[in-house]
Parts: structure tokens; sequence; C-alpha cells
């Protein structure tokens, strides 16, 4: 037997099913310091209707690649500590008014009912957001605090 992947996929009458691009990205990536980036960032926020034709996701560290799966490399550490929901939201803050359909506050709404159930911890990301290299995130992040703050 040799060593890699593995996916059992289920017999339908049209063939085997093959496994979602984000489960195989995630098993070869990790959990750790891995999420959402672009729309696929967007849609897990349910914030868009858009549907990326592959899915986008935001890494430590790239490998090769993956069919199906677009990679981008960050290179802040601190995102280690956060889960898939916290680095859909530091890619969103990228650029909130192309991935924000429904409008800043919509994201604000999202991200205040988020963090009262406990689904993403603002201090956590408080702590991971000085060290992100695009400038857009950290500005946008004080906007969102101040929004969720305001409530």
């Amino acid at each position: 037997m040799r060593r890699g992947l593995y996916y059992g996929g289920r017999r339908t009458r049209y063939g085997l099913t093959v496994p979602p691009p984000e489960d195989v990205a995630c098993a070869v990536l990790g959990r750790r310091g891995v999420g959402p980036a672009g729309y696929s960032a967007a849609r897990a926020w349910g914030v868009t209707t858009q549907v990326p034709p592959r899915w986008q996701v935001a890494t430590l560290r790239t490998v090769d690649p993956i069919e199906g799966v677009e990679q981008h490399e960050r290179r802040n550490l601190a995102r280690i500590d956060l889960n898939t929901k916290e680095i859909a939201l530091l890619e969103l803050l990228r650029a909130p008014d192309v991935y924000v359909e429904a409008g800043w506050e919509a994201l604000v709404d999202r991200v205040r009912a988020a963090a009262s159930t406990g689904e993403i911890d603002l201090d956590r990301l408080a702590t991971a957001v000085p060290g992100e290299y695009h400038r857009a995130v950290r500005d946008n992040f004080s906007r969102l605090i101040l929004g969720c703050e305001q409530a």
C-alpha cells in the first residue's frame, strides 16, 4: 500500500463521489492557522451569495497545488492560535467593501452575534491583528470593534 490520502467515495448512479476541496485542503494543510479566504471567507460568514470557482484558503505555508483549492500564504504567525471563523474574519477585513454584499453594518451584526455565542474571541483576534501585514485589516478591525461596542 502506498502512503497518501485516501477517500472512500460513495457510489451513485453517476459514479463515485469526490471529497469537497476544503476537506482535502484541511487534510493536507492541517487546521492550525488555516482558514477560508476571499469569497470563501465571505461564504463562511454568510455575507455573500457569490460562489468562488475554487475554494480559497489562507495558510501559513503553501504546499504543492491542490486541485480545486487556491492557496494564499500569510506571514502572521499569531494566526496559529485562531480558529477557522476568526481567520475568515481577518480575510474579510482585507476588503470588506468587495466581499460583504449587505454592507458594513451586516458584518458588524454577524461579528457581534458570533462573539456573544463564543464562536469567535475578539480578544484573541485583537492579539493577532497587529501582526497583519495588510494595513486595511488593522484599520477595519479597529472600526469593527467600535461598531461592536456601540450596540
